[in-house]
């Protein structure tokens, strides 16, 4: 009886932050039809075409340039042995530590018709002026789908490592003996069998440029995410914003969708043996170091050059200027909002996990599917849809002070801050809910049996048996939705108090005014906390790769 009770006390908690996650979206649906039908003909005449031909083209782009990088540079590290392959493999992740946004907004300069790599090489060629000769606008669809491609790579990248990783060395060694090339082996063994870890990492890297609204606004690429934006602030049309957002999230839909349908017939029977690992084959000196030129590369592009700027820059900065007062202040809003928001997103992820662990059954699945909704949806969609109710709220507590304290008292919640620090729960809750599930699943029920017979409620068991043994889970799970929501941009954009600027939002500011040295320190203590996870990362994947 006792474990009913408890268990019905966390199905409880669990159904509450199920309902709150999926507020937004039910809102955003409110808030679209309450526009009426008036708003569609401008939009599909005006706003929709361009927008969904330059998101479409914008998703073929990465989706094709994550792909082959991803499954390329995952083929590299686990099928060949090279000197520095090891270190390769790790360094790999490092464009995952550096938002899109701050690529594209450190491109911007770097490859300006008057800056330093086009300066260069004029002067390298003979040439005077940036009309005798100049590389091709960054400012550009191309250009937006190189940036977005080389930085979001890595979602391909782990999983298709992974599952080349654990693929039964057998079938390599089968289809060598039946005289197929290392290349053959790759394209008609090693690359079916990764389809589905391709499809699901493609499906990430897309969501992630859905979300953009940086990289995108400043290399000139107006996708659906700028035109929510801009219709809300810059036209102050709420209902139209929110149809468009509507649009997104079908895309959104459609996406996962797709990514579903296309592995809808792909099966695995796993050996009752164990498998062995894939041996690397050995490459010779000249041939291995090409290899390792060509791995090198992308880490350039997508994290090293703008890092690299990124510190130079800064430097100079500090040394001309010294560090701002508005910059300490805008660290510590981030570092703050991000530390509450983080507390709460372990909160509600353990109790929607270990409710599903006291009361495992279809219920508790759909309530995991249900509070991880949110970070599949873009931050432009979610702050959409947070707006109004965050607004009723604010409302009815203004008529409860001046009713009973006779004070008139302003947007609590908008104006605290706390509109923000929700929508950074909403979208990370799948991080910390996945992460606390995973580490729950290695403790045997036997000792929650244990426990619970020496007479351990359900919540003490919790804290004596499932924190101190998952420990390793929960650390994890803070730091990637602590560095995620210091890295969010859009919800940041809509939905901060007035006054109140955190590092993305600066950089945001200085970028579109095109001031980029003032930005850079933001930046980069952006990306100097992002490395963080990445070596997380880094060493789970060493871990599994020698287990």
């Amino acid at each position: 009886m006792k474990l009913s009770v408890a268990g019905g006390g966390w199905r409880a908690a669990s159904l509450l932050i199920a309902g709150l996650a999926l507020a937004p979206i039910v809102s955003l649906v409110v808030v679209a039809l309450g526009g009426g039908a008036d708003l569609w003909p401008h939009l599909l005449a005006n706003v929709l075409p361009r927008a969904l031909l330059e998101t479409g083209q914008l998703l073929l782009g990465v989706g094709f340039l994550v792909a082959v990088l991803g499954t390329g540079l995952a083929w590299l590290v686990t099928a060949y042995d090279f000197p520095g392959r090891k270190l390769l493999e790790g360094a790999l992740l490092l464009p995952l530590a550096v938002p899109t946004y701050i690529v594209a907004y450190a491109y911007l300069d770097l490859l300006h018709p008057i800056g330093p790599v086009q300066v260069f090489l004029r002067d390298l060629l003979g040439y005077d002026s940036p009309h005798d000769f100049r590389l091709p606008e960054i400012r550009s669809m191309g250009g937006c789908i190189l940036v977005l491609g080389f930085v979001l790579y890595p979602y391909v990248y782990l999983p298709v490592r992974a599952m080349f990783l654990t693929q039964a060395a057998g079938l390599i060694e089968a289809s060598r003996t039946l005289g197929v090339s290392r290349t053959g082996v790759f394209f008609k063994v090693a690359l079916p069998l990764a389809r589905p870890a391709i499809a699901a990492g493609m499906a990430l890297a897309l969501m992630e440029t859905l979300n953009d609204i940086g990289a995108s606004e400043f290399l000139g690429v107006r996708s659906l995410t700028i035109s929510i934006y801009t219709t809300w602030v810059t036209r102050s049309d709420l209902p139209g914003a929110a149809q468009i957002a509507l649009a997104m999230l079908l895309v959104v839909i459609a996406l996962v969708s797709l990514e579903r349908w296309a592995r809808r017939h792909q099966r695995y029977a796993a050996s009752s043996q164990r498998m062995r690992v894939m041996v690397p084959q050995r490459l010779p000196h000249t041939s291995g170091s090409l290899v390792l030129l060509l791995g090198l590369l992308p880490i350039l592009i997508g994290f090293a050059a703008p890092a690299s700027y990124l510190a130079v820059q800064a430097w100079r900065r500090v040394a001309f200027a010294g560090i701002s007062p508005a910059i300490r202040v805008e660290t510590l809003n981030t570092v703050m909002v991000s530390a509450i928001a983080t507390v709460i997103v372990l909160a509600a992820g353990m109790a929607v996990a270990y409710a599903a662990r006291l009361r495992p059954g279809p219920l508790s699945g759909v309530l995991g599917r249900v509070s991880a909704l949110g970070y599949a949806v873009p931050g432009t969609v979610l702050a959409i849809g947070l707006l109004t109710p965050v607004t009723l709220v604010d409302r009815a507590l203004v008529d409860v002070t001046r009713s009973w304290f006779g004070i008139a008292g302003g947007l609590l919640l908008l104006g605290s801050g706390a509109a923000l620090v929700y929508a950074y729960a909403a979208r990370f809750l799948a991080i910390s809910t996945g992460g606390l599930e995973a580490g729950f699943s290695r403790i045997p029920l036997s000792l929650d049996q244990a426990s619970r017979v020496l007479g351990k409620t359900a919540g003490g068991t919790l804290g004596r048996v499932h924190l101190p043994l998952s420990k390793p889970a929960l650390a994890a799970a803070a730091l990637l939705v602590f560095v995620d929501c210091m890295k969010e941009l859009p919800a940041s954009l809509l939905l901060r108090p007035l006054n109140f600027e955190t590092l993305a939002t600066h950089l945001y500011g200085e970028a579109a005014r095109g001031t980029y040295e003032d930005a850079a320190l933001a930046a980069l203590i952006i990306v100097v906390i992002g490395v963080a996870p990445v070596i997380l990362l880094a060493r789970l994947g060493r871990q599994k790769s020698a287990s």
